[in-house]
């Protein structure tokens, strides 16, 4: 065979082996609440001092990759909540002493569905004295393996659970 004809044969064969197209990840990843025993889920209550299961869905087309939480004051009735149903809120108010938490946590590497068992203990308050009570969100975010990103914002209450 000609040697010509090996190297062109060759070179095509390298040709169409890298122009091929790879799958490329369009889609976003899915927080879903609508699974038994979500939670929380929009207009729920947590309470100062008690720790609480997180139970969502997570699912992806091609890898997950990580989530964060967020949980921050609702005090000046500010919104980038996703769900349909509105809550009841308190009046507007100053904070005094709001709480806050962000966390995030890397999902196990090649899941496309992952559901959350994470317990996170809500403190009843910090060296400043108790948590202020009222209206908060609760902010998921949930990242694929590709940086494909999607949020769920819930409006919760969190409260001082009342002793009797």
């Amino acid at each position: 065979m000609n040697p010509y004809r090996i190297i062109f044969i060759l070179f095509l064969m390298i040709v169409l082996s890298t122009s091929c197209e790879k799958d490329i990840d369009k889609q976003k990843p899915i927080i879903d609440l609508s699974i038994s025993d979500a939670f929380p889920v929009n207009c729920d209550t947590l309470y100062f001092g008690e720790t609480f299961e997180l139970k969502v869905l997570f699912s992806d087309n091609v890898a997950l990759g990580s989530y964060s939480i967020d949980i921050h004051n609702n005090f000046d009735h500010h919104s980038h909540s996703t769900e349909v149903s509105e809550c009841e809120l308190d009046p507007i108010k100053d904070p005094v002493n709001p709480f806050k938490l962000i966390e995030e946590y890397d999902i196990p590497k090649g899941l496309m569905e992952y559901e959350t068992g994470l317990f996170i203990s809500i403190p009843a308050g910090n060296g400043t004295g108790s948590f202020d009570e009222g209206d908060y969100h609760f902010f998921i975010s949930l990242t694929d393996a590709e940086g494909w990103s999607t949020q769920k914002g819930l409006s919760i209450k969190t409260l001082h659970r009342e002793e009797n």
